[in-house]
């Protein structure tokens, strides 16, 4: 519960540090006084975001310090220990502003941010503000307030985050679907050309050897006919060899000085025989071979061709291939990703979908109870007549969405045999006051921070009405720790105990917060229901206001 706020700097307070009880605190003082103050301060210890006009004119920052005592709150403490925070008998939160606007907040001593301030916050203080009742006409906060009521705020975030992973996964199943798109006719126009490399089968230092083939096959008759020429020549010239081999191995030519010439004319001559027969058994090797030309012709062009519309050179074919492969097989693994992802969509909706459905049979469960606490509440609230129910309304879409399956609406009925409606067109603003009050009253059975603030909720009423407002906040305040903010004497009276706003000087003003004694309880109350002009009777009134409280 809270057991201090300090506040220096802030709007109209120069320095204020009140303790705090168990019980229900009233708070009352005149208009402008600045009740509302305190609460706001405190709004900024949890989480609320800082204006710097807010800071005092002339002082050089807000400082704000709050204390808690956590011993009792199982579920403070272990957020304090899970981030290493002092999780011992009190916590303390901490905000400065200072006029330039820069804003600072601690937790125990330790610089934290906003959004841990208003994680910690959640669990230790609940505020409702007077305005609670225009936020009550949207959906969101009727959904909000129907789970929370429920049990289901573990169940919610199950069936949010599940929703958020499909909406990943769809967005990413669309991104790669709009690239399958393009993938598909890049695959077609891929399988297309591999089937034509494929079918051309193009060999590695092809193109050397038919080339080398053309030139033969194209020049074999003209290769053919000098092959027997030089073969002819060949005899021919052998002949006269051989008549100087034997004229240079007559014994009359035989000396030490034609020794060497001798050898020379006889090697001559073996080689003008190899010659002869290697260059005859060339041609007969060699035949016109007009089809084998041809289709050899057909083969270097058609590799030219397919090569010039890859735009490649022709020996490069092989290696394309190679390469069109690779880029078909990797457009296939997107496919099998995009079945994945598919798959990964079908699991990821049959989770939400079955956390969903517990979801709604809990707000099923939930708005029947609900329900019927706010109309004992609206009974108390001298609106018995009124006929309050809860409407889910299942979204048209099937697709996991972040709200469960359904939408909620409250509807009211204010006469008697009136179809209920819609709170904004049926409600008017005395009774959406009270319906608010009611809820925000119902919602406290469930409410699991240990201090609930009450900031003018009972705006609009009064007389017997107010008496019960206070009765239902007085039987909150006998379990958990309540804050009051009121202009009513029948709430106010009910407070175990009691402050006084008051807003004093004229060039400079500040208020000031007193802890009322009984006398000044009999006074203050006095003067909500009398005004400024105290009377004997107004008085006694008062006390026995007190009295019965």
């Amino acid at each position: 519960m809270l057991l201090n706020l300090a506040i220096q700097g802030y709007a109209v307070v120069d320095r204020l540090e009140v303790d705090l009880h168990p019980g229900m605190t009233s708070i009352t003082g005149e208009t402008g006084a600045g009740k509302s103050i305190m609460l706001d301060a405190l709004g900024l210890c949890v989480g609320d975001r800082a204006d710097p006009k807010a800071v005092r004119p002339g002082a050089a920052r807000t400082d704000i310090a709050a204390s808690f005592d956590v011993s009792q709150n199982t579920r403070a403490r272990v957020w304090l220990s899970e981030r290493d925070l002092d999780a011992s008998g009190e916590c303390i939160l901490r905000r400065t502003i200072s006029a330039e606007g820069r804003s600072r907040a601690y937790i125990n001593g330790s610089p934290a941010t906003l959004a841990d301030c208003a994680d910690l916050g959640q669990l230790l203080v609940d505020i409702h503000s007077q305005h609670a009742h225009q936020s009550l006409l949207r959906r969101p906060t009727q959904r909000s307030l129907l789970d929370t009521y429920a049990g289901g705020e573990a169940l919610i975030v199950e069936v949010s985050e599940t929703a958020q992973r499909w909406r990943v996964l769809q967005e990413e199943h669309a991104r790669l679907a709009g690239k399958t798109e393009e993938a598909d006719a890049r695959k077609a126009l891929l399988s297309y050309q591999i089937a034509e490399l494929e079918t051309l089968n193009p060999q590695p230092d092809e193109m050397d050897e038919l080339e080398a083939r053309h030139k033969l096959l194209a020049n074999a008759a003209f290769i053919i006919d000098c092959a027997n020429d030089i073969a002819a020549g060949c005899e021919t010239q052998r002949d006269q060899l051989a008549r100087l081999v034997q004229l240079a191995n007559d014994d009359r030519m035989r000396s030490e000085a034609t020794e060497n010439l001798r050898e020379l004319l006889q090697s001559a001559l073996i080689q003008l025989d190899e010659a002869e027969a290697e260059t005859s058994r060339f041609a007969e090797s060699l035949e016109l071979d007009p089809e084998g030309l041809r289709a050899t012709e057909e083969r270097l062009s058609a590799l030219h061709d397919l090569a010039r519309k890859h735009r490649v050179q022709p020996d490069a074919l092989g290696e394309l291939l190679t390469d069109l492969h690779t880029e078909l097989e990797a457009l296939t693994g997107g496919s099998e990703q995009l079945e994945a992802l598919e798959k990964a969509m079908a699991d990821t909706a049959l989770a939400w979908r079955t956390q969903a459905d517990k979801l709604s049979a809990l707000r099923q469960q939930g708005a029947i109870k609900l329900s019927q606490r706010v109309m004992e509440m609206l009974d108390r609230l001298a609106m018995g007549r009124c006929v309050f129910d809860i409407a889910l309304i299942p979204f048209k879409d099937d697709n996991p969405d972040p709200r469960g399956a359904e939408d909620i609406e409250f509807l009211i009925s204010t006469n008697p045999g009136a179809a209920p409606g819609p709170l904004s067109r049926v409600a008017s603003g005395g009774e959406l006051s009270r319906i608010s009050l009611a809820l925000q009253v119902v919602a406290a059975d469930t409410a699991t921070s240990p201090t609930m603030i009450f900031d003018e909720v009972d705006v609009g009423i009064g007389g017997g009405v107010a008496e019960v407002v206070g009765e239902l906040l007085a039987q909150l305040g006998a379990s958990s720790q309540v804050l009051v903010v009121t202009h009513q004497p029948q709430v106010a009276a009910k407070g175990n105990q009691h402050f006084l706003v008051t807003k004093t000087g004229e060039d400079r003003v500040h208020s000031e917060l007193t802890l009322l004694t009984e006398a000044g309880r009999v006074e203050e109350v006095g003067r909500m229901l009398g005004g400024s002009k105290l009377t004997e009777s107004t008085l006694a009134h008062a006390r026995e206001m007190l009295e019965n409280s």
